[in-house]
């Protein structure tokens, strides 16, 4: 199984941004701890960071045929990119969403996921963890899809 793990704007400032809010792990050690998890599992993992909108919409676009599933951590996008939302659909991708804070406890303006309604699930809230979890409910899906 291959998967592509897909990160937003700001992603890349992890571990020095709002650290009270989105912790002290940097992106590469979370990519480390999900990679290190993939191989127990037998699972091929790919990282890709963008704070661009349109390089994530072609991200989901060129993984159709080449991942099995796409988990995707859209973080300011998840609330406002219908092209993000169209290009899992329109490339029928399997995807699942996953953040490290709970978006519904946060502001209003990040209680709503335009991404959600295309994706498998959504797992968020439990920090770097969300990203295990993410891999977890693949695995998972992919088993009982067999």
């Amino acid at each position: 199984m291959k998967v592509l793990f897909l990160n937003g704007p700001n992603l890349n400032l992890l571990g020095q941004r709002e650290p009270e809010i989105y912790g002290s792990m940097k992106l590469s050690d979370i990519e480390d701890m999900v990679r290190e998890h993939g191989e127990r599992h037998g699972v091929e993992v790919v990282f890709h960071q963008s704070n661009h909108e349109g390089e994530l919409v072609t991200q989901v676009q060129q993984s159709a045929g080449n991942y099995d599933y796409v988990i995707l951590n859209a973080a300011a996008y998840t609330h406002s990119s219908i092209g993000l939302k169209d290009a899992i659909v329109g490339a029928g991708v399997k995807a699942i969403e996953i953040h490290l804070t709970n978006i519904h406890a946060r502001e209003s303006y990040r209680q709503t996921s335009i991404i959600a309604q295309s994706c498998i699930g959504s797992i968020n809230g439990f920090e770097a963890g969300s990203y295990i979890l993410g891999l977890e409910a693949a695995i998972l899906h992919n088993n009982a899809n067999d």
